[in-house]
């Protein structure tokens, strides 16, 4: 991919950028210094496990001074210039055109869901006092600790709250290491933790989810499982990871994140399937799963279809419905990432990247609607038109 800082400003007033810098100050600096000095009212930032997070925070609030800002760690940073390994990936939304609220939600690993609710109807009242007339169109971004083993109740929460308002998010990555994940929230570092922005735009937007696989006959009941550290002992009663790598003909030896990206495991919800995706397996034969897996749940042996055939025409279909994408906010498994590579066609991702404006990040797990999922590309596609504001002629 192409190396070096580098910035897109979109129709609607969005301004996204990227860096490589190793250093984190010295990245918040390069980024500031190819957005330039236009003025920006929110900043959501997604970087790298390795940058000292506190020095990141201060530079953020330094070079983009009475801005609001967010952000996360990540497992790879997705930008028009292909995929970052590592880095800095910033969204700069404008004043005009955008009204944006955002708050936190603390200790989402013992959450009380009615304070959790409360929090986000009075985020929506806020949204509402700064709103138009007649109200634009509205959505949501949830950035959640992905290690606190919290999204799915917190995603409920949230939607419920929400009341209609659509969700998209990702979890929180740290490069596979599974050590520490961080989320930004106004100058403040946060853990077991989780972010949440409502937006209201008047430009047209769609949220949209995208997955490449499909069922196969191949079925494991989980029977024996702890629920709450979403590990799995027991796969049709024999330990979990020698079922799953005698079912899929590997050596339980060797299996990898790669194994689990190509051969991923999914749950029949509603007449649809949905991945719960393997993050490890542990010493003593278990697996350690991105979503909560409850003992007596069937799963289902899964395979990829072409990952870039599947994300090409959910982009096409949202192209046309919007008359034109103009950028695309998306959170990305780390496992279609790990998958792409393995199949060799990631070059196929990065041009649609490239031609479609995606920027986002590699996560551990995404929301969409009320829901947590794992293996799926989910975000906000903003379109291209005019906003209803500036097409009314004047008085």
């Amino acid at each position: 991919m192409e190396k070096g800082t580098q910035v897109r400003t979109h129709l609607c007033g969005i301004t996204t950028a990227w860096t490589e810098a190793r250093d984190a100050a010295a990245a918040v600096a390069e980024i500031r210094a190819v957005i330039g000095a236009r003025s920006v009212a929110q900043v959501v930032a997604f970087f790298s496990a390795d940058y000292e997070v506190e020095a990141l925070s201060t530079a953020l609030a330094e070079r983009f001074p009475g801005a609001g800002i967010v952000g996360c760690t990540m497992s790879g940073g997705i930008c028009p210039a292909g995929g970052l390994e590592r880095g800095l990936v910033v969204i700069a939304f404008p004043r005009t055109g955008f009204r944006i609220v955002t708050a936190v939600l603390d200790a989402i690993d013992h959450l009380d869901v009615e304070r959790t609710a409360s929090s986000v109807r009075a985020l929506r009242r806020s949204l509402d006092a700064a709103g138009t007339d007649p109200p634009g169109r509205r959505f949501a971004l949830s950035l959640i600790d992905g290690l606190a083993n919290a999204e799915e109740t917190v995603v409920s929460a949230i939607a419920w709250a929400l009341d209609g308002i659509p969700l998209v998010g990702g979890s929180a990555g740290d490069d596979l290491t599974f050590r520490e994940t961080v989320l930004l929230h106004d100058g403040v570092i946060h853990r077991r933790a989780a972010v949440l922005v409502l937006v209201e735009t008047d430009f047209p937007i769609q949220i949209f989810k995208s997955d490449n696989f499909e069922p196969t006959g191949t079925k494991f009941v989980v029977t024996a499982s702890d629920d709450e550290q979403r590990i799995v002992h027991e796969l049709n009663a024999e330990p979990a990871a020698r079922e799953y790598a005698m079912a899929v003909g590997l050596d339980p030896e060797l299996l990898t994140p790669m194994s689990f990206a190509a051969y991923p495991l999914a749950v029949k919800i509603g007449g649809e399937y949905f991945c719960r995706s393997i993050r490890r397996m542990n010493p003593d034969g278990s697996l350690s799963f991105f979503c909560a897996i409850d003992e007596g749940v069937v799963l289902t042996l899964a395979r990829p279809r072409d990952i870039v055939a599947a994300t090409q025409a959910e982009l096409t279909r949202l192209d046309a419905e919007l008359g034109g994408i103009d950028v695309v906010i998306g959170f990305e498994c780390v496992l279609r990432r790990l998958d792409a590579e393995s199949r060799q066609v990631r070059q196929g991702i990065f041009d649609l990247y490239r031609r479609y404006d995606i920027v986002g990040f590699d996560t551990y797990g995404e929301q969409y609607r009320s829901m947590h999922l794992n293996q799926t590309f989910t975000g906000i596609a903003i379109g291209r038109a005019m906003p209803a504001s500036a097409a009314r002629p004047a008085a």
